[in-house]
């Protein structure tokens, strides 16, 4: 039997493992679900051991489905839900606290605390980052001020700070590993762009003491062999690391500078590659590290949309619209517009360009006519605008167009949702035959860190499903955009 990639997809609503043989094939796949908590309006968390529960049975399901055998296992690659916290006890390895969701929003009035002082330039410069609860270094000041005992223990050393790849990591290598790839600590309002390590004073802005802080590794390379689990053998090497956006960038095989790729899951998160050099925006987008690999960073522009696919979950589950997500593409086809509906999915706040934590989702536009499926139309027009605004800036501050979107993740099923993207934004929309792109990409990164492959072989071996071309005259999308952006204007 060839040996194959066990490739671990922990996201904001399941963990999803994929076995994937040394194609890029992939051989079978298992996705188990995590409880959300919501404490109170605008908080969000995770229960670190249900994370953790979720992966090791997914592994389990996959690798069972597949009929490998676990000690055929080449190498492990992580992605991970980025800027979600967790702090734990060194000694223990048990979580002091529910783990703390990039989309909580109770950090607020720190951020607000942090601008007035000034500090706002500061973060921005040398993070690549904007001042905003989504980021985990705001997460890990509340849990040290508010959680009891938790301050001491992380200024005596006895607690770890880790993003949900970092705790994997510790839980797969029975404690001896305490590492972050250099995406996902570029999510962390703590890493300096430049010197790609821990900035001192940044920390010390923060209030976090370093000591609580993981070592920041390449994104591509063996970072540690696992131990002391019981559903693959000790010493299988943890290669290949990625936050869930850049990990889809990688998947796509998005390598050159100018190539984009946008994935429609809980969020839409639409990634450029920068190159060699990052690129500062002016526009409201992010900063950020793509990834490290064979010793060479490669940097992105970064636009995060807080609402897409969870827009949908919020029809199905708050609303009673349908049984199924994908029942909702046939309730929006069933009339041939949204009868002048306009949703602003803001239902967690406005991310990228706007970053407008206070808010909220709005429907415009509603009379006696309006039904179901113009409702559930103007959701996915919603989901559409809000990416459209983000490959205009991503043009703004690039100063070249966007040519062509790659897409991925659930949502990227819905040819009407497709088909609408291309249409507002002028330009093809490209599916790729496999739409797993993000745990594909922690699966090639991880093959490459165990020199399974090379990035021209990943490149070669990529294939299409469909391209969607726009369809929609430039009147009607500039028509169409301005009332969607008049919307926004009023929530």
């Amino acid at each position: 039997m060839p040996r194959f990639i066990l490739a671990l997809d922990q996201g904001t609503t399941a963990t999803t493992a994929v076995v994937v043989g040394p194609d890029l094939t992939c051989l079978a796949k298992a996705s188990n679900e995590i409880p959300q908590i919501f404490p109170q309006p605008g908080w969000v968390e995770h229960s670190p051991e249900a994370i953790w529960g979720a992966t090791t049975t997914s592994a389990r399901q996959a690798m069972v489905a597949a009929g490998v055998d676990p000690k055929d296992c080449a190498a492990i690659g992580i992605t991970n839900q980025r800027e979600t916290t967790v702090l734990w006890d060194r000694a223990t390895g048990a979580p002091r606290y529910n783990a703390i969701v990039w989309q909580c929003r109770r950090t607020a009035p720190f951020c607000d605390a942090l601008k007035d002082k000034g500090l706002e330039s500061t973060f921005r410069d040398r993070t690549g980052l904007v001042l905003d609860p989504y980021f985990s270094g705001t997460k890990i000041r509340w849990m040290l001020d508010n959680v009891t005992g938790v301050r001491a223990d992380a200024e005596a050393g006895r607690l770890a700070f880790g993003t949900v790849d970092c705790f994997l990591v510790w839980r797969l290598t029975g404690g001896l590993t305490h590492a972050t790839d250099v995406s996902n600590a570029s999510r962390t309002l703590l890493l300096n762009l430049r010197t790609l390590d821990w900035d001192p004073e940044l920390c010390d802005a923060m209030g976090v003491p370093m000591g609580v802080l993981p070592k920041v590794v390449p994104s591509s390379g063996v970072l540690g062999l696992t131990k002391g689990i019981d559903f693959l053998p000790d010493g299988i090497p943890v290669a290949g690391i990625a936050g869930d956006q850049q990990s889809a960038l990688f998947g796509q095989t998005c390598f050159a500078p100018g190539q984009s790729k946008c994935t429609y899951g809980t969020g839409a998160f639409l990634l450029l590659n920068t190159g060699a050099t990052p690129v500062p925006s002016r526009s409201g987008l992010l900063t950020t590290v793509a990834w490290t690999v064979d010793g060479k960073t490669s940097y992105a522009l970064e636009g995060s949309a807080f609402i897409a696919g969870a827009a949908v979950q919020w029809l199905r589950d708050g609303l009673g619209f349908f049984a199924r997500a994908s029942e909702i593409e046939s309730l929006a086809a069933s009339v041939p517009d949204s009868g002048g509906v306009v949703f602003v999915p803001a239902l967690a706040g406005l991310g990228a360009p706007y970053w407008r934590p206070e808010a909220r989702g709005a429907l415009f536009g509603l009379t006696r006519g309006t039904s179901r499926a113009h409702v559930a139309r103007a959701v996915l027009e919603g989901i559409g605008f809000e990416v459209a605004d983000l490959i205009e800036a991503m043009g703004w501050d690039t100063g070249v167009p966007v040519a062509e979107l790659r897409v991925d993740g659930g949502a990227c099923a819905n040819d009407l949702l497709m088909q609408f993207q291309s249409d507002i934004v002028g330009i093809p929309v490209i599916r790729p035959r496999n739409v797993d792109t993000t745990a594909m990409g922690a699966a090639m990164l991880a093959g490459l860190g165990v020199g399974l492959w090379t990035q021209p072989d990943l490149s070669r071996m990529a294939a299409t499903d469909r391209q969607f071309q726009p369809a929609m005259d430039a009147e009607t999308r500039a028509r169409r955009l301005g009332q969607y952006r008049g919307a926004v204007a009023r929530v």
